[in-house]
């Protein structure tokens, strides 16, 4: 059944809100977020958009949302193909860095800072996993075929063990623990220099990122126990 045109123009006008949204955390940060600045900007009363959207936090959850879920869409489309499973995983990172530069701001919020006041409410869960699990899938799958090596790691402790048998049982996952605490700490590394090379903490060193980047993904691969 198609969308009645009320329908349209609430969809429509919701794309708008988003908009003005991001417009506003690229110029003045989430923490000055404000839906009557919304409102201005878009040509409306102060009280209408709260038909759309209930309070400032309900806008930046919506904001959050989005880009987990923008950036999701990208890495699912770059774990798949026919490379092997380790260069997959590299350009998963790095297709997850360009999503990074493309949207700076969107990358900040829901990678940066906590926003003062705010709560992330369990609506952002399922989207804010994706990205992670189609990383933790591809590794699973390269595990279960036998293109994972047995890397050597230091031994976890039975404080990281446990910590890790409950995000294996949240994740329905058959990595054994030590596999996926390695993951982990790769995949922490592969944020860690997005973030570096996003925010200028490269700049003065290892500039343009570029090189520095791929090989810390690569690196990153090689602690999971991907093949070279």
């Amino acid at each position: 059944m198609s969308p009645t045109p009320r329908e349209r123009a609430r969809v429509d006008t919701m794309q708008r809100i988003l908009e003005s949204g991001r417009q506003q955390l690229a110029e003045h940060g989430a923490a000055a977020l404000s839906l009557r600045a919304v409102a201005r900007d878009l040509g409306m009363v102060s009280s209408a958009i709260y038909r759309y959207v209930g309070s400032r936090d309900e806008l930046l959850t919506a904001l959050i949302i989005e880009g987990y879920r923008d950036l999701a869409e990208v890495a699912e489309a770059a774990v798949t193909g026919r490379a092997v499973p380790g260069r997959r995983f590299v350009a998963l990172c790095e297709a997850v860095r360009r999503w990074a530069h493309d949207h700076p701001h969107q990358h900040a919020l829901i990678f940066g800072s906590p926003v003062p006041g705010y709560r992330a409410p369990q609506d952002t869960v399922a989207e804010a996993a994706r990205v992670h699990v189609a990383a933790i899938r591809l590794v699973e799958t390269a595990w279960e075929t036998g293109d994972l090596t047995d890397s050597p790691a230091p031994v976890i402790g039975q404080a990281l063990r446990r910590q890790a048998q409950d995000l294996r049982a949240a994740l329905d996952t058959t990595l054994p623990e030590p596999v996926l605490v390695r993951f982990v700490a790769a995949w922490t590394q592969v944020f860690g220099v997005i973030s570096f090379d996003l925010f200028g903490q490269l700049v003065g060193s290892f500039e343009p990122g570029d090189q520095m980047c791929t090989y810390t993904f690569r690196t990153a691969a090689r602690t999971i126990g991907f093949p070279d």
